[in-house]
């Protein structure tokens, strides 16, 4: 029942998000109203009107972290611009305790290797540097082999340790929590009233982090889960996490970001100034593209979440700290109003968000999940906005166009385009083209689908097209289209351009492409350079680029242990596919008591490709959950396998669990371009190790 009356508040709040007559007030009195249904009579004081933002030890240092190393991160922040972008609470994760983690008086204590002078001084450095700290601790009672520390039991001396040091954030777990089997709503308010009534009259901001979901971490009832946090946190926290961890050390993937987010997403309702939705850290450069952290980036932003840093800040490169400070993006994640984005229309591999800001704007997330690049269209009516003329600033590029309506942008494979939408008022402004991404329609023959990321070889022919769309008031003039590709590829137009471009509409510029035979396996681009004359603008340039092709290497020949050829792309849920092991490593293949001396071990979801060229003619071998899940638990293991060419299910092994391996045998006639995938069989990849055992290719 309260799931289902949280969802009804939400459809309505949504609606009131984007009309254009609600006030922030109106917006934050019904979202008052919608947690006063489940959060406890006491409200947590507003610490951080807007998201607060900082670095936390976790995803980049794990535990190894000293007093000379916090010093050292806090230096980058304020002499890399961080701190001054509003990077500026200093966060030590699990890892500052001792050993013996608290005193025989029952105080917690610092790990003296670590930090011989004590926790207070390096606050007093934190503090010096205009910066504030923050700490850690669990909500459970300490159990070793299971969590670092907790303060179950002491929950007031804690806070009033916490403050007599100085610190300015508590992130509080829930790992010896769920150990203890403990009530999260329960223990977390009497953390927070602790938080609250420090002796030392401190503020504090309490991050609430219960991060245990199911079946991420096994079966556990809605109520000990991060995805029930929402119905108290907001009355007690100045944020909250909405599910698991968004990866591990060192070990981020974009699809795990994108996991988290939409869990994120549930409740936008209870999000308000001083409380918000915490979907866990930014991971530039710990296993994502520099496009994919610009799209975590960009989610977080539009989501009004704390902004915290997980990487190594002395490593960044300028790139990733040029996006963490880029003010545009910046002020839509500091809005005033903290408004948290809700998706316009349907979900599914490409996606509009909209964000409803204080001075009646709109933040627009044009959201490609997929693999290849696409361009994306949604309208200013569909986000919330009327009138005829539109003013779309690019928070990325900066570029300022005017529309009559249409929000459109080429995104990249895994990215994102966020605009800034407003009424537009005065002359009209530069018209808003999308110079679309070269899309390969054909190669030599055969048909590529939509949104299919190409795989080439040496010797073939593509054919290609441009579209340029005007969404402007004005006709666009002369505009021009030419295209590169790899080096040595021969590229001839196919296409004449017109005298203009009118309003509303689009021209389509065709190409063929032709590699050379010897091209080199790897990744090349095909790039289109755009141009038009603007009415009042004078000549514009756009330059699009199709998410890397790829170039295969040579497919099969003979009989071959499939295992042993090189592939395309592999992905695993975690970790990465293992060959001739199960995932992880380590272990031989193993399946009910049959040992594989080859194959590929995988985590779902997963997939491996492979180009075969159209030169084989058969696959076969088995597939199934490795025996080595037994180490683990009886939960989960189970997965579905599927053998895809060329778009087309060619074996489809429906649920596989341990005590149940399947042998494949299909026909690989005609075949170009060979996906092996994996599947979670809906349990969310709870234990899978998945295994094409023996997998052997007849080419």
């Amino acid at each position: 029942m309260k799931r289902l009356l949280g969802g009804v508040i939400a459809a309505a709040l949504v609606a009131a998000a984007l009309a254009t007559t609600t006030t922030t007030a109106a917006v934050a009195a019904q979202a008052t109203a919608a947690q006063s249904t489940a959060a406890p009579a006491t409200t947590a004081p507003v610490l951080s009107p807007t998201p607060y933002q900082g670095w936390n030890t976790y995803y980049g240092l794990g535990g190894d972290f000293t007093e000379d190393s916090i010093k050292s991160v806090a230096d980058s922040l304020v002499s890399r611009g961080l701190a001054k972008a509003g990077y500026d609470i200093v966060w030590l994760d699990g890892g500052w305790q001792a050993d013996q983690s608290r005193s025989a008086a029952g105080d917690l204590v610092p790990n003296p290797a670590k930090f011989p002078n004590g926790l207070k001084p390096l606050v007093d450095y934190i503090h010096g540097k205009g910066l504030k700290a923050g700490i850690y601790t669990d909500a459970g009672p300490y159990i070793p082999g299971k969590c670092g520390l907790g303060s179950g039991g002491y929950y007031q001396r804690d806070a009033d340790q916490f403050a007599a040091w100085g610190f300015d954030a508590v992130k509080v777990d829930y790992l010896c929590g769920i150990a203890a089997d403990l009530d999260p709503k329960t223990v977390f308010t009497e953390f927070a009233q602790a938080l609250r009534n420090n002796a030392s009259g401190r503020p504090m901001i309490f991050n609430l982090c219960n991060p245990v979901t199911s079946p991420d971490w096994g079966n556990y009832p809605e109520s000990q889960q991060s995805i029930n946090s929402w119905t108290y946190a907001p009355g007690i926290a100045q944020s909250w996490r909405t599910y698991t961890d968004v990866g591990f050390q060192g070990d981020i993937k974009f699809k795990d970001v994108l996991r988290n987010y939409d869990a994120n997403a549930r409740h936008p309702e209870v999000v308000k100034p001083g409380a918000f939705s915490d979907p866990d850290y930014l991971a530039p450069e710990l296993g994502m593209s520099d496009e994919e952290f610009r799209s975590q980036l960009t989610l977080w932003a539009v989501a009004a979440a704390p902004l915290v840093i997980g990487s190594d800040v002395r490593k960044l490169s300028a790139t990733t700290v040029s996006m963490l400070t880029d003010p545009d993006v910046l002020a839509i994640n500091q809005d005033k109003a903290a408004v948290q984005a809700v998706r316009v229309g349907a979900a599914g591999t490409t996606e509009t968000w909209v964000k409803r800001l204080a001075d009646g704007s709109r933040a627009v997330v044009l959201l490609n999940r997929g693999d290849s690049a696409r361009t994306l269209t949604t309208t200013a009516k569909a986000v919330g906005l009327s009138g005829a003329r539109f003013t779309l600033k690019n928070a990325w590029t900066n570029k300022v166009t005017e529309s009559a309506g249409t929000i459109s942008a080429a995104v990249p494979a895994h990215g994102t385009a966020l605009f800034r939408v407003s009424p537009a008022v005065g002359i009209p402004g530069a018209s808003h083209v999308t110079a679309g991404i070269p899309q390969v329609t054909k190669v030599g023959t055969d048909v590529q689908p939509e949104g299919a990321a190409p795989v080439v070889a040496g010797g073939d022919e593509l054919t290609v097209q441009v579209a340029v769309r005007n969404d402007g008031l004005l006709p666009v003039l002369k505009p021009a289209v030419t295209l590169a590709g790899g080096t040595g590829w021969t590229v001839k137009s196919l296409s004449t351009a017109p005298m203009f471009i009118a309003s509303g509409k689009q021209a389509t510029f065709g190409f063929t492409v032709k590699l050379p035979a010897d091209a080199a396996p790897g990744t090349a681009s095909l790039t289109a350079a755009t141009s038009y004359e603007a009415v009042g603008y004078g000549v514009q340039r756009l330059t699009t680029s199709l998410s890397p092709v790829v170039v295969a290497p040579l497919p099969p020949d003979g009989t071959v242990t499939l295992s042993h050829h090189q592939w395309i792309t592999a992905t695993s849920g975690w970790m990465s596919p293992a060959i001739d092991e199960s995932v992880g490593g380590g272990n031989p293949i193993k399946l009910t008591g049959t040992t594989y001396p080859t194959g590929i071990g995988v985590a779902s979801p997963s997939l491996v490709r492979y180009y075969l060229g159209k030169a084989c003619t058969r696959l076969s071998g088995t597939v199934g959950i490795d025996d080595v899940v037994g180490n683990v638990g009886p939960d989960g293991g189970t997965a579905t396998f599927q053998v895809v060419g060329d778009g087309k299910v060619l074996f489809d092994s429906g649920v596989v669990d341990r005590f149940s391996p399947k042998p494949f045998d299909v026909d690989l006639t005609n075949v170009r371009v060979l996906d092996l995938v994996v599947g979670d069989a809906g349990d969310g990849g709870y234990n899978d190790r998945a295994d094409w055992a023996a997998p052997t290719a007849t080419c």
